[in-house]
């Protein structure tokens, strides 16, 4: 993997913005997660926090324990290696997800306008395995990079005051979940009944930046069953190492 010229700025007195080109390109958000892997390994006890971005990736520091021009020297010196250092098997995730029309309010316009079918839209959706980039803008909203260009559609002029929670939606190239009721922009195309972000357990989001997501079709019936699993704990989310 290349290495990126890449730009360091201060960030508040205990961090150090680190910046990418600015684009969205799956090749920089590996890069970006080698490179954090990389900090977490050799720097450990010195950051307190790293938080990617789609082309950026901010470092917190323990500043009692290392400065600022001493910890970007360091920084800087463990991208020029980051290659070789041993990098954690991420996974892939496999998120149960109904399509019914009841949860996929806007398959109806998307099929018009796509001049598709509803299920091929969710035969497209579902096929894929999806790149996590980052986590955002609410707390466990999955960014999700590699949606098919058969499907691609603009966000909606008027954004909706309020979704459900577990709500998929799809904006551009990218497909995500909604973890809480919310106001959403996206277009829904489904809903997922296991619980993204849960402040109860840790870490309270499943998944991290540079795992893979898999959305498994399921009827309303079986939404109903892994719903109240869910509630009673007893829900586990399938999953498999990779890398």
């Amino acid at each position: 993997m290349e290495n990126y010229k890449l730009k360091y700025k201060p960030f508040g007195s205990i961090s150090v913005l680190i910046e990418w080109p600015q684009k969205i390109d799956i090749e920089i958000i590996k890069d970006i997660n080698q490179f954090r892997t990389a900090l977490q390994y050799n720097m450990n006890g010195l950051i307190l926090d790293t938080v990617p971005a789609y082309n950026s990736l901010t470092v917190f520091f323990d500043t009692r324990k290392i400065k600022y021009k001493s910890a970007v020297n360091r920084i800087k010196e463990i991208y020029n290696i980051k290659n070789k250092e041993p990098i954690s098997n991420s996974k892939i995730w496999k998120i149960p997800v109904c399509y019914d029309d009841e949860f996929g309010i806007d398959l109806e316009e998307i099929s018009i306008t796509k001049k598709i079918t509803k299920q091929e839209i969710i035969r497209i959706h579902s096929d894929i395995i999806y790149d996590l980039y980052f986590i955002g803008f609410l707390p466990g909203f999955l960014y999700l990079g590699g949606l098919s260009e058969k499907i691609q559609i603009n966000r909606k002029p008027i954004p909706r005051k309020k979704i459900n929670k577990g709500s998929v939606g799809i904006a551009g190239n990218q497909t995500g979940i909604y973890p809480r009721a919310s106001p959403a922009g996206w277009n829904i195309i489904g809903n997922s009944p296991i619980n993204i972000f849960d402040v109860e357990t840790n870490p309270p989001c499943f998944a991290s930046s540079g795992d893979k997501i898999q959305f498994i079709p399921i009827d309303k019936k079986k939404h109903f069953e892994i719903k109240e699993e869910v509630k009673n704990g007893n829900y586990l989310i399938q999953s498999k190492t990779y890398g």
